[in-house]
């Protein structure tokens, strides 16, 4: 048994579970990862009607999200916003507008369609029936589209026979509450407004807001919120109405991804498979409405982790989508590599070298995770294969200081021990950190190598003893042909479980924790390395077939991609978060690793149900959904608290798409190769203006499964 050696300090965010860092440790919380939130403004002036009780995150499946960060714009289906749970228009996390209800003719429009036009806007429509005459057909259109950017437009359409008098009222109020205070179910109370102008203003010593409208309402009654204006609409006659919300001295809001070009190719797919086109087009619109850029970088673009609970930086859920998300250019790599290289602690010390990150909860069989040590390995393998995807060579050799810091970190964590521990002394050994520590030494070494620095040797060396000793310790044997196990004792012996399975038991006995769990998948993702080659995995080769078998098996393929823990896991929990859930950017990486290692069965399983849940969706995934089995006429069951759009689940969507044409670019030697599916699960599938070199690349597969390149950068060629 090899010995691993334990660090010396942990992270310093030591939240008992990975909750959004604006809410209370709770237990029954659903334990999304953590990020950084907007710093906290001053306490509310009135405090909120009862007791502040966290009764978990509020639930946002049925909501309509609009996000063009730093707004959002969060609606129920019914299109009026009641000040009730989240919905409302936000700016940087403060509630702007809680209240926004129309009534016209004295009546609420009746709700007929809701649905996104977009990652940043959506579309309401109701009917009011005005006339008795009209029988039962409604005579007017109420129309509604609202946007993430603090805008509303209200048209009224009519289909009366004769000209309508119609009176519109909207009545608005709002709290001026934090994201984290609704969250936590301690919103505060409506505040009074005051007119302005053509609208409302609400003044606080903690942030003001006003409301303009265009044209101007006809009356305003500050007292009951309310706008009034009467129109005069003859028969097929349109009138309406622009409101606009915003955070005073703020300026209109301006979507940070659309402020400037996107550092996000256009990209395009078209194919047998109608979805695909949806898909790519979805998971771009939301990747470009997450975006993030510090007023002192504006050049440097980084992804927020999801919408409405992550709309900050979570260190390894970046650098995780852009990687995805290399496909479509190398700038939203390098704009994160950028940002997390100014974060890097620096100065004597072990802990010399690591990019901070908070916590994430594990599930109920391990301790909560660092993501601090995921986004510190993560760091040279974006690095690495940016370079290989065309990121200009000034800027590979600006960042290669910080990525050898990381990797200087990595090999003084691990010292003369095989393995790389949890952070904590003392704590577990998890198996997909050491694929994270392995993938990074391998990359890491080719990126030394490539500038010339020292230090690739040993590296390598330190991969291929980590390589030895883990096909040994983290492989149980049973009947079945074996599973990986998912972390070791910090000695080395293998963990303990009590009799349910459940709780963690650092006392030495009793089974290995070889739970059949999604993050086996970690041990297929080796990375790309020079002339279009994949590094070795931690796994043999009958290992590798048998871990392929067990992920397309029944027991973790629910039907609709990869479910968190084996169904017959103890403690497994269709919704559980760690525990049965499926999580979107696991089975991605699942589809990616089992293509590049050959099994195409397995992969093209889980692809298509991913795609088909997709649909069901939207084809905006979120970031997890429930894990039940799919049957005939049913659809993916959503969980309620997961965050839509997600980062990593958008950037899955392009993964999905790019396996299946086996993209495998090596710019600096000149080559790229491509090693589709071939059997073209999809059918044929085009894929027009993605980015190699810098320069659009567009390739075709064909139902044969062979692929052919219509459109490359200049003295790029096709490699074997």
């Amino acid at each position: 048994m090899h010995q691993p050696t334990p660090p010396s300090t942990a992270d310093d965010n030591r939240r008992p579970r990975d909750l959004p860092p604006w809410l209370p440790p709770t237990d029954d919380g659903p334990g999304l990862p953590a990020a950084r939130a907007p710093r906290p403004a001053s306490a509310p002036a009135r405090p909120a009607p009862g007791p502040r009780h966290a009764t978990g995150l509020p639930p946002t499946h049925n909501a309509l999200i609009c996000v063009a960060l730093p707004g959002l714009a969060i609606s129920l289906e019914h299109g009026q916003l009641t000040g009730q749970g989240l919905e409302g228009f936000y700016r940087a996390g403060r509630r702007l507008l809680a209240r926004c209800q129309v009534r016209v003719a004295g009546r609420e429009p009746l709700a007929v369609q809701a649905r996104m036009t977009g990652a940043d806007s959506a579309r309401f429509v109701g009917t009011v029936r005005v006339s008795p005459a009209a029988g039962p057909d409604p005579d007017v259109v109420v129309e509604r589209t609202r946007h993430a950017d603090g805008t509303e437009c209200i048209t009224l359409r009519s289909y009366a026979v004769h000209p309508l008098r119609l009176p519109l009222e909207v009545a608005l109020a709002t709290d001026l509450a934090e994201l984290r205070a609704i969250a936590a179910g301690a919103p505060g109370h409506e505040l009074p407004a005051g007119v302005h102008g053509s609208g409302l203003r609400w003044t606080t010593p903690r942030g003001n807001s006003w409301v303009t409208s265009d044209p101007p309402p006809a009356d305003a009654l500050a007292s009951a919120g309310l706008l009034r204006w009467e129109f005069e609409l003859p028969p097929g006659g349109t009138a309406g109405v622009r409101l606009r919300v915003r955070a005073e001295g703020a300026g209109p809001s301006r979507a940070v991804g659309r402020a400037a070009t996107s550092p996000l190719a256009p990209a395009s797919a078209t194919g047998d498979d109608p979805g695909v086109a949806a898909l790519l087009r979805t998971s771009i619109d939301d990747l470009e409405a997450l975006l993030l850029r510090d007023p002192a970088y504006p050049f440097d673009p980084c992804l927020a982790a999801g919408a409405p609970w992550r709309c900050g930086l979570a260190p390894a859920e970046a650098l995780a989508a852009a990687r995805m998300a290399l496909p479509l250019g190398t700038r939203l790599a390098a704009g994160t590599l950028r940002t997390l290289a100014r974060t890097q602690l620096r100065g004597p010390g072990p802990r010399t070298g690591m990019i901070p990150g908070p916590r994430r909860d594990a599930g109920a069989h391990l301790p909560p995770a660092c993501t601090g040590t995921e986004a510190t390995l993560l760091f040279p393998v974006l690095l690495a294969e940016a370079r290989r995807w065309g990121l200009p060579e000034q800027e590979t050799r600006e960042l290669l200081p910080a990525a050898e810091r990381c990797l200087t970190w990595l090999r003084t964590q691990a010292g003369d021990g095989t393995y790389l521990c949890a952070p904590e002394p003392g704590g577990p050994v998890r198996s997909e950190t050491q694929a994270h520590a392995h993938r990074a030494a391998l990359l890491g070494a080719d990126l030394l190598d490539a500038y010339g620095r020292p230090g690739a040797a040993a590296l390598r060396q330190w991969a291929q003893e980590l390589r030895e000793a883990f096909r040994v310790d983290f492989w149980a044997a049973d009947r079945g042909g074996g599973r990986p196990v998912a972390a070791l004792e910090a000695d080395g012996r293998p963990l303990a479980l009590e009799a349910d399975g459940r709780p963690l038991a650092l006392e030495p006995g009793g089974p290995p924790l070889a739970l059949l769990g999604a993050t086996a998948v970690h041990l297929l993702d080796t990375g790309l390395l020079g002339a279009g080659r994949w590094g070795p995995g931690l796994l043999d080769k009958v290992q590798t077939e048998q871990l392929a078998r067990l992920l397309g098996g029944p027991a973790m393929d629910s039907g609709w991609g990869l479910r968190g823990m084996g169904a017959k896991e103890a403690g497994h929990h269709p919704f559980g978060h760690r525990s049965g859930a499926v999580r979107v950017q696991e089975t991605a990486l699942a589809v990616a690793g089992l293509a590049a290692a050959g099994y195409e069965k397995e992969a093209g399983g889980l692809l298509r149900g991913l795609l088909a849940a997709a649909v069901h969706f939207g084809h905006r995934l979120p970031e997890m959904f429930a894990g039940e089995q799919r049957s005939d006429g049913s659809a993916p069951l959503a969980h309620p608290a997961a965050c839509r759009p997600a980062a990593t689940a958008a950037a899955s969507g392009i993964l999905l798409l790019t396996t299946l044409v086996g993209i495998r670019p090596d710019v600096p030697a000149g080559t790229v190769v491509l090693r589709p599916l071939h059997s073209a699960p999809l059918g044929e599938i085009g894929l027009t203006d993605l980015r190699v070199a810098g320069a659009p690349f567009s390739v075709r597969v064909s139902r044969l499964g062979l692929a052919m390149v219509e459109e490359a950068a200049d003295g790029l060629r096709l490699g074997k």
